[in-house]
């Protein structure tokens, strides 16, 4: 693969894209659901336009996507059929072995499930719609919204998180009062023991 590949932009069929993660948070996917009804009457195919998915083409030219998972599954839902993408790397050219071993030397897969566990490859689904929900996920996104963590390139950043939130906040406070744990996640994630984090804001000593 040349490192100065282009990216280009395509169109995709959003159903046929391939997940390199196993889990979103479901409370972020009916987040960007609500944003698109919001705008999709004035300027949904400009907004589509400039939120290309970034792919990687495997193994029968198969669009693995490594990121963006969380509005794609919205799009789906919405009914929304086609999105642009682009083309990061093109790699339909090896095996399926070699391919997921670049794939996760470049950090380009997540194996983790809904409980922050490692699993194998093939535990990845094949498709959007049977990704599992994680609510830590979602906790997360909602606290570097809330100004918790700074934006950072590190990949899968959110689920740094999101494991770190794992062992500290119940899931039922989740469930039940998301100010709440939103609130609680906030004192975690300015504490001296989140500064191993990418993106901590916390106070400097």
């Amino acid at each position: 693969m040349r490192d100065d590949l282009d990216p280009r932009l395509n169109l995709v069929v959003v159903s046929t894209l391939r997940p390199t993660q196993m889990t979103v948070g479901m409370i972020e996917v009916a987040r960007k659901r609500h944003e698109w009804r919001a705008r999709v009457a004035s300027d949904g195919p400009q907004f589509l336009g400039s939120h290309m998915i970034p792919v990687v083409i495997g193994p029968k030219q198969v669009p693995w996507m490594i990121d963006h998972h969380h509005l794609a599954l919205a799009l789906l839902e919405e009914g929304v059929e086609h999105v642009a993408m682009s083309v990061v790397a093109k790699l339909d050219h090896l095996k399926k072995t070699a391919f997921l071993t670049f794939m996760a030397n470049r950090n380009w897969l997540h194996t983790f499930d809904a409980k922050g566990r490692r699993r194998e490859y093939a535990a990845i689904p094949r498709t959007l719609a049977k990704m599992t929900d994680d609510p830590y996920r979602s906790l997360a996104g909602a606290v570097r919204r809330a100004g918790g963590y700074a934006k950072s390139e590190t990949p899968y950043s959110e689920f740094l998180w999101a494991d770190f939130l794992r062992n500290r906040i119940a899931t039922k406070v989740i469930a039940q009062d998301f100010e709440r744990a939103l609130t609680k996640a906030l004192k975690l994630a300015h504490a001296p023991i989140a500064n191993h984090l990418p993106g901590w804001c916390g106070p400097s000593t």
